[in-house]
């Protein structure tokens, strides 16, 4: 059988289509596919505003901007994540720390955060922002985390990199019922792809503003905008330091392409996902446990080593990466890693992050993915794990 990513994108004809058209058109950027898919984004969230960049790192950097993250401030986030969640903070010249994860959601826990805000307003450094990350497609407890905003006083970002096309009690992920700005991803292992890219949502007009600005290097062309008054039509003044952050119609075009079909892909992926409980319900492993109020995207499919299991996550790994199957790790500890430990993080400090990472791996999950190709991934995992 040919190599079996964890992830990969679904691309069809008419995705090709679109793209084609935006090739043949007079806008390769800065085009009406842009906001095109903008506007589609926010049919489907259920949000008045939304600014496509170029990805989502560049997302969450502006995002941060946007709620005026600078030096000295302090940006909280989880250690189970890409590092741009964290990244994004220290572009802006703020300090990150991290809050343990929820061994069963793996998501931020909620009883952790409040015992570290409780303990951060004794000592006077509350977090400017909060990014809760909905790790593998399924959302954190945003109500909760809500709540915990509004009593002490912090912004939150839902990183939401891995979740659009799921839902958190019943209405779609990205809708900021719970948050200031939710951000998306469209790499191609995500739900939907753009090549590269990502979006930040908000129903905030202010916000939205203040990131649509930051995305184009500051730059206005709006007169009611500009600090000096305008010499003419071509006029435009940079206003704020931004950045080339924009997404190309290119992009955009095959976006809105895909988005069509975000709803039947998520559908999917809960097939697949269903198939792997039972098929693997008899080895000794963890497997994913959504939350009651979440609909998961099912970005990845998280397995987890239990203590009685005869082989180890690197045997297991190395073995199934031999019979062509595309097992990865999400993730190794934002705060283990050589750039934060120099902050002083230590390993230890968080140990359900830790404890997570020690037996964690992903195993392959993607719409376009067989049951053939699933069967496979299964009879080899049960293979392994029974082998002594």
């Amino acid at each position: 059988m040919a190599f079996i990513p964890y992830g990969r994108q679904t691309i069809s004809e008419e995705d090709i289509q679109a793209v084609t058209e935006v090739l043949r058109s007079d806008f390769l950027t800065q085009g009406p596919a842009v906001p095109a898919f903008e506007a589609a984004v926010m049919a489907h969230c259920g949000t008045r505003h939304a600014v496509a960049v170029n990805s989502a790192t560049s997302a969450l950097h502006i995002a941060c901007l946007a709620l005026g993250a600078g030096s000295g401030d302090l940006v909280w986030t989880s250690p189970i994540t890409f590092v741009a969640s964290a990244n994004c903070a220290l572009y802006c010249g703020a300090d990150v720390d991290f809050v343990d994860i929820d061994p069963a959601t793996l998501n931020m826990s909620v009883p952790a955060l409040a015992a570290k805000l409780e303990q951060a307003r004794k000592s006077g450094a509350l977090p400017k922002i909060v990014i809760p990350v909905h790790l593998a497609g399924q959302s954190c407890d945003m109500a909760a985390i809500a709540a915990l905003a509004k009593q002490y006083g912090f912004a939150v970002i839902e990183d939401a990199s891995h979740a659009i096309g799921g839902r958190y009690q019943d209405h779609p992920l990205g809708d900021c019922r719970h948050s200031d700005i939710t951000v998306f991803s469209f790499h191609p292992v995500k739900i939907i792809t753009t090549g590269e890219g990502g979006m930040a949502v908000t129903n905030d007009a202010a916000l939205a503003k203040k990131m649509a600005l930051l995305r184009s290097h500051g730059i206005t062309r709006d007169a009611a905008d500009m600090v000096d008054p305008s010499e003419g039509g071509w006029g435009y003044q940079q206003v704020a330091l931004g950045f080339n952050y924009r997404m190309t119609d290119i992009q955009a075009a095959l976006g809105s392409s895909q988005i069509r079909l975000l709803e039947e892909r998520v559908a999917r992926r809960h097939v697949l996902a269903a198939r792997y409980d039972k098929g693997l319900a008899a080895l000794p492993l963890i497997l994913p446990r959504p939350h009651a109020d979440a609909y998961s995207a099912w970005h990845l499919y998280v397995i987890q080593l239990r203590e009685d299991a005869t082989i180890g996550r690197s045997q297991l790994f190395d073995s199934l990466r031999k019979d062509e199957i595309g097992v990865n790790v999400h993730y190794i500890p934002v705060h283990l890693q050589p750039h934060y430990r120099r902050f002083g993080f230590r390993p230890g400090e968080l140990p359900a992050a830790e404890a997570y990472y020690a037996r964690a791996l992903s195993i392959p999950i993607y719409s376009a993915m067989t049951d053939d190709q699933q069967d496979f991934v299964m009879a080899r995992l049960t293979h392994h794990c029974r082998r002594r």
